[in-house]
């Protein structure tokens, strides 16, 4: 079985849905029906059980995603090696970060470095289209991300960052000439939400479909990056609920933060895939527990 067929399998076993996983990969669907197909006749038997409504995995299907997942890991984690030790390192680990994060995390750092001073951690900037997908193709062994998380293949390690989220508006907005804005105003102004499929759940954080006191709330424009975030919100064509950094870090024309009274708190948090918890990803997590959380951010900017 090709090192691709194996991704396509296990993307699969994870999603149970042909188009998420062609997402995922950046592959059609096509692609991943002939992988499929194309295993299950080399195995001799059905590895999901298909049907117009949904896709499960067989007993077989399940058995072996879990002989595959370990051994699967293993061997990105030996090609990372190989390619650290062509770079003359032999010791690194991968972080993956939204946008400018790095600046909140130089306590965490700081304490890491400190107490292995032979590691190179690297920093790579992933995107809220795609929260998980470097974590499970090993391109970052660690990541951030935004609570809740629940995938059944990865941990969810300490917190790192907690700040209550901010709404972001356009500088001329009627939102801005009110004395107080809380999270029932979401009701009257669409909200930006994922040009690509991600979890509903983890989308629920930021755009929420009801408020609080369950007032239905309108999704508008479709966005890819924080840039087309800005965008559409400076145009006035919607508003958008988002982490406290924000305030801080994208203090851009046109855009101007409101302090919703009773905007609920973010909590970002360090995650992994639980097949590569190594030795390193741990320390990393325990410096993150002893340094503690960065909180309060984004108190400038409004």
């Amino acid at each position: 079985m090709e090192l691709r067929d194996i991704e396509i399998f296990l993307t699969l076993a994870e999603e149970l849905h042909f188009g998420r996983t062609a997402d995922r990969l950046h592959v059609s669907q096509a692609r991943v029906s002939q992988s499929i197909a194309k295993q299950e006749r080399r195995i001799g038997a059905r590895l999901f059980a298909r049907s117009s409504r949904r896709v499960e995995l067989t007993s077989i299907g399940t058995q072996l995603r879990e002989d595959l997942s370990a051994g699967y890991q293993r061997i990105l984690e030996g090609t990372q090696a190989a390619s650290d030790a062509a770079r003359g390192t032999t010791c690194a680990l991968t972080l993956g970060l939204h946008g400018p994060q790095a600046h909140y995390y130089t306590h965490v750092f700081g304490l890491f470095r400190s107490r292995h001073p032979e590691v190179q951690l690297r920093v790579q900037e992933i995107n809220f289209t795609d929260p998980f997908g470097a974590l499970r193709n090993g391109s970052v062994q660690v990541a951030t991300s935004w609570l809740p998380i629940r995938e059944p293949d990865l941990v969810v390690g300490p917190v790192v960052a907690t700040a209550p989220l901010v709404l972001m508006v356009a500088t001329d907005h009627p939102l801005t000439r009110r004395e107080a804005v809380g999270m029932e105003d979401l009701a009257e102004w669409p909200l930006p939400h994922s040009a690509v499929p991600i979890p509903e759940y983890w989308q629920q954080t930021l755009v929420p479909t009801h408020t609080p006191g369950g007032r239905p709330i309108r999704r508008g424009p479709k966005v890819s990056s924080i840039q087309e975030v800005a965008a559409v919100v400076a145009a006035g064509e919607a508003v958008c609920l988002i982490h406290g950094d924000a305030a801080h870090y994208y203090r851009w024309p046109g855009l101007r933060y409101l302090h919703p009274y009773d905007a609920p708190t973010g909590h970002w948090v360090l995650t992994w895939p639980a097949a590569g918890q190594t030795a390193l990803v741990r320390a990393l997590a325990q410096a993150a527990r002893d340094a503690g959380p960065s909180t309060g951010l984004g108190t400038t900017g409004q």
